[in-house]
């Protein structure tokens, strides 16, 4: 089984952005646990992040076809984006969303996500850990699927 990680917008300063909001733990470090996990799982997985929203849609695209599953955290573009939902749906990849912060404590805006009605399913709250229940969650709903 191949799955993609989609890292958004700011993501890459993660560990020294906001800690009382996105906590310590940095970029690099999720993906070195996200890793370590996929393989207990006996899985494997591609980590990507970009600040640029066509880049994380041709990532998306270029998933087509080669991964069974996406853990994506578009981070402020999951309230305006679109493109990157239209990507997931194109390429019809099963996804869950997920964000290190519960969305729904914070401003109005963030409140509403262009992403999670089309989603496995939504994780948001418990920082870097928000990571390996996604990828738990959405290893379970793929081999349970016939």
């Amino acid at each position: 089984m191949q799955l993609l990680a989609i890292h958004g917008p700011n993501l890459n300063l993660l560990g020294s952005r906001e800690p009382g909001l996105y906590g310590t733990a940095s970029l690099e470090q999720i993906d070195a646990d996200l890793r370590r996990r996929a393989e207990t799982l006996a899985v494997e997985i591609d980590c990507f992040q970009s600040n640029h929203e066509g880049a994380l849609v041709d990532r998306i695209q270029q998933a087509r076809g080669r991964v069974d599953g996406i853990l994506v955290n578009a981070g402020a573009y999951t309230h305006t984006s679109i493109a990157i939902r239209d990507a997931l749906l194109a390429v019809a990849i099963p996804y869950v969303e997920l964000h290190l912060s519960n969305t729904h404590a914070r401003e109005a805006f963030r409140h509403h996500s262009y992403l999670a009605d089309r989603a496995v399913g939504v994780i948001c709250g418990f920082g870097a850990a928000s990571y390996g229940l996604a990828l738990e969650g959405l290893v379970a709903h793929l081999r349970a699927r016939p």
